[in-house]
């Protein structure tokens, strides 16, 4: 068996339950090293653990589909959920394994951060820069979002300084294709540890600098008008 996992948003109390079984019982447990970190008091003494980085991740992966064509229960662990943003790490995974393999969801920092802002994922997209490969889409589809007055949950490109497109690069970027300097801008930094938030304007957010461990919500300007039936309790004047 091989099975990739969510391994939730850096703090292991968001992990499932069905997930942390799986670590528990594995033969192999592999990911980047800073997953491997959350999940470690989970790991059985006699797994083997196969860390990685971006620059050896193909080469290790191989050793993981190797183990697993010999008959040991392997598990990949990805930070937050595999669909959020680990879509091209899964696909490097199959490619070495050479077929599909079994995933499990877990909780995304997109996630935390909806319920920290109260906003609803039905008002909201999610947007993440955070891959390889040419953003520009992604880029012209977040200006398509603000434009039709949709919230907006991003997680910023921060790990190659050449391409990095981080908050104060994504409101520069949002500025100039014309998206209004006082649309209200949140960053939220180390979501379940120690959170740091900042809130300001798009002009505000393009001189703000944080960490790598940050995520953004850029709310609409127009909310949507609630859609539940009305109140049928008296205002305070009809109950005068």
């Amino acid at each position: 068996m091989i099975i990739c996992i969510g391994a939730g948003p850096g703090d292991i109390g968001y992990l499932p339950r069905r997930s942390a079984d799986l670590i528990a019982n594995a033969d192999v447990v592999a990911g980047f090293n800073a997953v491997i970190d959350v999940v470690r008091p989970l790991i059985p003494d006699s797994a083997q653990v196969i860390q990685m980085g971006y620059r050896d991740q193909v080469a290790q992966l191989d050793e993981v589909a190797k183990l697993h064509h010999a008959g040991k229960n392997c598990v990949v662990v990805f930070m937050g959920d595999i669909h959020f943003s680990g879509f091209q790490y899964l696909e490097r995974v199959e490619r070495a394994c050479g077929h599909p393999v079994e995933t499990m969801p877990g909780l995304s920092s997109a996630q935390v951060l909806a319920s920290r802002a109260k906003v609803c994922f039905d008002e909201t997209t999610f947007i993440t820069f955070h891959r390889r490969g040419d953003l520009t889409p992604f880029k012209r589809h977040l200006v398509h979002v603000l434009q039709d007055q949709r919230n907006a949950i991003v997680i910023p490109c921060p790990w190659d300084e050449a391409r990095s497109f981080m908050p104060w690069h994504i409101a520069a970027y949002l500025l100039e294709n014309g998206i209004p300097a006082d649309q209200q801008v949140e960053v939220w930094e180390n979501l379940t540890r120690g959170e740091a938030e900042w809130h300001g304007t798009l002009a505000e957010c393009a001189e703000h600098r944080c960490s790598d461990m940050s995520i953004m919500l850029i709310r609409t300007k127009t909310p949507m008008a609630s859609q539940i039936e009305p109140s049928h309790l008296p205002t305070p004047e009809q109950a005068q």
